[in-house]
């Protein structure tokens, strides 16, 4: 790299033992995972963190003379609403990083404009409402069983068997509770059907890696099927051991086409750049619904993207290698001149 240092910035994790500790410890292991990988490509590389003390943040940039990022920030401050803010300062300052630009961070953490972009998209997701305790709460069209989730968490934080509701009276029951706990919710239809994740990889043209299907047979009739937090973060839970990750191969083709249409057209929707990952659903009726649009999903070797794209063929190292050339394709670094633009 003839001497360019790769900043890996990342959020500073909450404490061991804090709320959701275990969803928040998991940067580590991608900025450990991904240092080890730039170090076999040949590439310096320099952990900084990202905090709400911007001076500090620049400051340390310029001492490491840092000329390009490896974004892993997840959050500012365990803040999950200003996700997309590392990379807005990347922008104003002219530094090439991997991923997403800000304002796909940003649209893609607020589950509620999430929704509103895919329905004027003729994009199939589940029906919706919002909660906020200052203002009345009408679920007028809603068809019940519902789940209530925070609207601006990832990481299925604030989602588990608890979230779903049978009827109108046990979800105004825990509405105020869960909306003293996580503020603005968002409150959506829950749909009985098979859960697919569709990873893409690429620039400026994403491809659509393995498709995967989360497994939830060995369920029993008293559990719905969705991947909560247990199900994500805790070991010692049934829902973490009996929702293992399939990459089917027997999948209708015309269902297989579909479901990668969809994923290609809510990346493009969603300004997505070099990786993404979109979670649907698929009824009964084959009906396909949008369930989640995660730009810059988690890259721990052991999480879903590295997982589709060790299916298609790719070592870790190689995915990190893919995703360093095309910050350096926007940078004009690879050899060829290109435009400067952010992101």
């Amino acid at each position: 790299m003839g001497g360019r240092v790769i900043g890996i910035v990342h959020n500073e994790p909450a404490p061991q033992g804090q709320a959701f500790s275990e969803a928040s410890m998991d940067v580590m292991a991608q900025v450990e995972a991904v240092e080890k990988a730039l170090e076999e490509l040949g590439h310096s590389s320099v952990r900084i963190f990202f905090t709400r003390d911007l001076g500090r943040f620049i400051q340390r940039m310029k001492e490491e003379k840092v000329e390009m990022v490896f974004n892993l920030c997840e959050t500012v401050n365990e803040d999950g609403r200003l996700s997309g803010h590392p990379a807005a300062v990347f922008e104003v300052l002219e530094i090439p990083f991997s991923g997403s630009p800000s304002m796909a961070l940003m649209l893609t953490t607020d589950k509620f404009i999430t929704k509103r972009l895919l329905h004027a998209s003729a994009i199939a997701t589940p029906n919706y409402t919002t909660y906020n305790a200052m203002e009345p709460f009408h679920p007028t069209g809603l068809t019940f069983p519902v789940m209530a989730k925070p609207r601006f968490e990832d990481a299925s934080i604030g989602i588990d068997q608890e979230s779903i509701f049978e009827n109108e009276a046990q979800l105004r029951k825990r509405l105020p509770e869960l909306s003293e706990r996580f503020e603005a919710l968002l409150v959506e239809e829950y749909i009985e059907g098979r859960e697919f994740n569709a990873s893409l990889l690429g620039y400026p043209s994403p491809s659509v890696l393995p498709v995967a299907e989360i497994d939830f047979s060995d369920f029993p009739e008293s559990l719905r099927s969705i991947v909560g937090y247990r199900a994500k973060w805790d070991k010692t839970s049934f829902e973490y051991h009996h929702t293992p990750r399939e990459f089917p191969q027997d999948l209708p083709q015309a269902l297989l086409i579909a479901i990668k249409r969809t994923a290609l057209d809510c990346f493009r929707l969603f300004m997505l750049k070099d990786y993404g990952r979109i979670d649907m659903r698929v009824d009964g009726q084959g009906r396909i619904y949008v369930l989640e649009i995660n730009g810059n999903p988690c890259l721990s070797p052991d999480a879903g993207f590295s997982a589709a794209a060790e299916k298609a063929g790719m070592s870790y190292s190689d995915m990190v290698s893919r995703i360093v050339h095309f910050i350096l394709q926007r940078s004009g670094k690879d050899g060829h001149q290109t435009s400067r633009a952010s992101g």
